[in-house]
């Protein structure tokens, strides 16, 4: 069961809409475990202010064709989708009015785990890029703020089984993390969808 409604953050310079209960939890579950166990994690090295770290999270790309993916030094090929990605796939492409080609996978395994500051603007990307993201398992923080104005600021949980999409002007006027936390949670997988034509 989808819940086609969402809400729009009412931010300056985004366009930003969340669906809290996208995916119905019960179904939700199912799909998270689906997906630990049958994605092929791989933890790439990051490169940062010169400096090489084992990424702190497990990722996994598929796609609808061989584009490859780019960021921070790390070049993914895609993995054909599954019929549990496939099934999600067609989804968000509805709700999104849109056909994603592209399909990041990335496992929080704790609190450790996360994404610093950013931005999913890659030129493969194109210009403004429409990005959806579907949660499962923990709920985490996700934490905006505007690249100009220091002042302009959000955080939302993103809980099991939600969507948010951003799209317009955002992936050149904010930057988005999932931070660590302290706290004993349990694992999240997330999936960020994307076209790479």
């Amino acid at each position: 069961m989808q819940n086609k409604q969402g809400f729009p953050l009412h931010l300056p310079d985004a366009d930003i809409c969340y669906y809290p209960n996208f995916i119905a939890s019960k179904e939700a579950t199912h799909i998270f475990e689906a997906l630990l166990q049958e994605t092929p994690w791989q933890q790439d090295d990051i490169k940062v202010f010169g400096k090489v770290y084992a990424q702190p999270r497990l990722t996994a790309l598929y796609g609808i064709n061989q584009k490859t993916y780019s960021y921070s030094n790390i070049e993914m090929t895609p993995h054909a989708l599954t019929p549990t990605l496939l099934d999600l796939k067609q989804k968000v492409d509805q709700t999104c009015e849109t056909n994603f080609t592209t399909m990041l996978l990335n496992y929080y395994r704790d609190g450790k785990d996360s994404n610093g500051w950013h931005a999913d603007n890659e030129k493969e990307l194109g210009t403004n890029p429409i990005i959806a993201s579907l949660s499962f398992g923990q709920a985490r923080f996700f934490h905006l703020k505007h690249r100009t104005d220091k002042t302009l600021k959000h955080k939302l949980v993103l809980e099991h089984g939600s969507l948010l999409v951003m799209k317009g002007e955002t992936q050149h006027k904010w930057l988005h993390q999932i931070p660590k936390t302290a706290k004993p949670i349990r694992g999240r997988i997330n999936i960020t969808f994307r076209i790479i034509a």
